[in-house]
């Protein structure tokens, strides 16, 4: 997952992409550390979303721009429109899920 520092071009990342994971923390949040490798680990089976990280206490304008109120926050951008949005608790059985669900309506491969 790529740490964004600058906030300026991810407008257009979310245009490009088919599908774009962004997950927003903050340094002193426990839960947000805990659940980055478990995402990292969940993102591995879906090899074309575009994953990044946005630390919204190095980034505030972050917070705003993406209506991010309360951290750990998931935000999934399908084809440049906000299709899923998790926060605080995050379930990954669930998250999963509705991820798989878009990611092979947009990837599925044909034999």
């Amino acid at each position: 997952m790529e740490k964004i520092i600058d906030i300026e071009n991810i407008e257009q990342i979310i245009k490009e992409n088919d599908m774009v994971f962004l997950y927003f923390s903050t340094q002193d949040c426990g839960i947000c550390t805990s659940l980055l490798p478990k995402l990292e680990g969940m993102l591995v089976n879906y090899p074309k979303i575009k994953s990044f990280h946005i630390p919204i206490d190095e980034i505030p304008l972050a917070s705003g721009k993406f209506s991010v109120f309360t951290v750990p926050t998931v935000i999934v951008y399908v084809d440049g429109k906000e299709a899923i949005r998790e926060a605080r608790f995050i379930s990954m059985d669930t998250l999963e899920e509705k991820i798989s669900k878009y990611y092979s309506l947009f990837f599925e491969e044909t034999a």
